[in-house]
């Protein structure tokens, strides 16, 4: 919630020095205050934070023990050093945190992951985002139209989430419209600099040089694991510290142990994690009964704007031979162009054989409601045209879908 809070407010200046293409124009000039900006940020946070407390400090005080927790055997945990716990099951559910790679050691200071941009009492006037995941890519933009000169470090091509090419490019075209965006870059160094840091990395271009006021670590999560003392147990370690366990149970291999949420690694997302201590919880309590875990149809949205998302199948995981990619551009399309938010780009994938929906990857306006209605449709295994005969009305952005539905269907013969 804190980045959508960030979000919130570059959306607010962005819509505002946007309106002279609808023939209003506003009287002087826009203002971003930083403090105001992150005093709401920081004091809405905290509204959200004290709710999750207020549910913790609702369970019962003769069932709920505060402190730091480590195994040290297989069914034994330890608490502060001051409470010995033996328990019949248990439930590892200790979330995940910010992943530094040690190049940042000598500029630590002035190096941030997302959470600790949230403690700012004001907006910086440059940072370099190392990362072009989802976090990257969303804190990126939004203190770009904040007016902080950002540049955006990705590797390898990436774009967020996403894995279809045509997208691929697509969002990078639009992301470097608005803000410096290297999508294929490694970095040489990063050393301190005056007040701030240098930055030295290479390009398809060559080598560049750059000096910011901060550098943001976005470079992906790792589950909180390493201090839980899993090595005193008889557990199977991967290379990452993660028991290994079964997927569809979520129990650990051999153990009445259960991993859930974004400890285990699999998808660090709220809504999954949700499912997953729900299940989680259900199987540590009625141990050894134990229900599997009915995964929902993937769904992945990131906040920037255009909005990105992915549902179902990923195109990487397809068989070009075996589907048809249904295509809309949201560029001329009706009521987007009406709003003036016709950026976009739309893949949509069709089984040949059955004509059934497998999946889509996007850019384009109001992605975070489509992608709800694509989600359950593939839940709802329909196939293009009985997705088709569904109503459509006028003139509304979903239009688009029907669009890449029919450009499907029409492959689909």
């Amino acid at each position: 919630m804190p980045s959508k809070l960030l979000i919130a407010a570059a959306e607010a200046a962005h819509t505002a020095s946007t309106t002279a293409g609808f023939g209003v124009h506003l009287d002087g000039n826009i203002r971003v205050d930083g403090r105001e900006v992150m005093d709401r940020v920081r004091s809405e946070r905290d509204r959200f934070v004290g709710f999750v407390l207020e549910s913790v400090d609702g369970i019962p005080a003769d069932h709920r023990i505060r402190g730091y927790a480590r195994f040290v055997d297989n069914n034994i945990v330890v608490v502060d050093d001051k409470y010995r716990i033996h328990a019949d099951s248990i439930v590892i559910a200790t979330g995940s945190q910010p992943n530094v790679l040690p190049m940042f050691e000598s500029v630590s200071s002035r190096t941030l992951v997302n959470d600790d941009v949230f403690e700012w009492t004001d907006l910086p006037k440059s940072v370099v985002v190392v990362g072009a995941g989802v976090i990257g890519l969303e804190l990126g933009q939004a203190l770009s139209r904040l007016g902080v000169r950002v540049s955006i470090l990705g590797a390898r091509e990436r774009v967020g989430p996403l894995t279809d090419p045509g997208i691929i490019a697509y969002s990078k075209k639009v992301f470097a419209g608005e803000f410096h965006f290297e999508s294929q870059s490694v970095i040489q160094s990063v050393e301190p600099s005056g007040d701030g840091v240098e930055v030295i990395y290479q390009t398809p271009d060559g080598i560049r040089t750059d000096s910011f006021e901060h550098v943001v670590a976005a470079t992906g999560r790792r589950p909180n694991l390493a201090r839980l003392g899993l090595e005193a147990t008889s557990m199977r370690l991967d290379a990452k510290g993660i028991p290994a366990f079964d997927a569809a149970t979520l129990q650990v291999h051999g153990h009445p142990v259960f991993m859930a949420g974004d400890a285990n690694g699999v998808y660090p997302l709220l809504h999954e994690a949700a499912d997953e201590g729900q299940l989680a919880g259900s199987n540590a309590a009625l141990f050894p009964v134990r229900s599997l875990l009915r995964r929902r149809t993937p769904i992945t949205v990131v906040f920037t704007d255009p909005e990105i998302a992915m549902v179902g199948a990923r195109f990487i995981d397809l068989v070009a031979d075996e589907i048809v990619t249904g295509v809309v551009s949201f560029e001329n399309q009706g009521r987007s162009r009406v709003m003036r938010r016709n950026r976009g780009l739309m893949h949509l994938y069709a089984e040949k054989r059955t004509g059934r929906f497998l999946g889509a990857e996007w850019m384009g306006p109001a992605a975070e409601h489509i992608a709800h209605l694509l989600s359950w449709s593939i839940q709802m295994d329909l196939t293009v045209e009985q997705m088709l005969e569904m109503p459509f009305y006028h003139p509304v952005i979903e239009e688009g879908v029907r669009t890449a539905l029919r450009d499907a269907a029409a492959k689909l013969g």
